[in-house]
């Protein structure tokens, strides 16, 4: 067959997350970031369990360094990461395989030191649990925790006993 020879003509269609990277560029420099990839990849890039309850706030690069130009040439950075305050001390424990888990990802030493904010982390309204929201059908639903089969047998016939009058209560309101 011959080779095509239209010409193309017109415009077309770009994808809208082809304009993300570009829009929201000053905004993520504000923070110190250089690119969106460590906020938007940060489950892969810390893992999913650490990645749960922690999120990166901003970078502080080194006075005179600049941004990194991806050659290692800086010191590396300082990422300012939130967690969540009951976890704090397992990140602190854990912060020098977090600081190697990012570097591996980017390839050069974008981070060299951790600093921990003690903040909860913003979670959209649907991942509220339902005893927080006082959605009484969901609670009244609830099944007691399977601990109680680690249970003295007495006491967890009294639990279980508690739990099902809690329940009747709850039903006839």
């Amino acid at each position: 067959m011959p080779a095509d020879k239209r010409q193309v003509k017109g415009v077309f269609a770009k994808a809208v997350g082809s304009f993300v990277p570009k829009l929201a560029a000053k905004a993520f420099e504000k923070y110190g970031f250089h690119s969106a990839e460590i906020m938007t990849a940060w489950p892969r890039v810390a893992g999913a369990e650490i990645a749960a309850f922690t999120a990166p706030e901003r970078i502080k690069w080194p006075r005179g360094s600049g941004e990194p130009d991806g050659t290692g040439a800086s010191g590396g950075a300082t990422l300012v990461l939130r967690v969540e305050p009951a976890r704090a001390l397992d990140v602190e424990y854990r912060s020098a395989e977090i600081i190697d888990r990012i570097n591996r990802y980017f390839g050069y030493r974008a981070v060299a030191t951790l600093k921990l904010v003690q903040a909860p982390l913003l979670q959209p309204a649907a991942a509220t649990a339902p005893h927080m929201l006082g959605d009484r059908e969901a609670i009244a639903a609830a099944e007691p925790a399977p601990v109680t089969a680690q249970l003295d047998p007495s006491l967890r016939t009294a639990l279980e006993q508690l739990w099902s009058s809690i329940k009747l209560d709850r039903n006839s309101r």
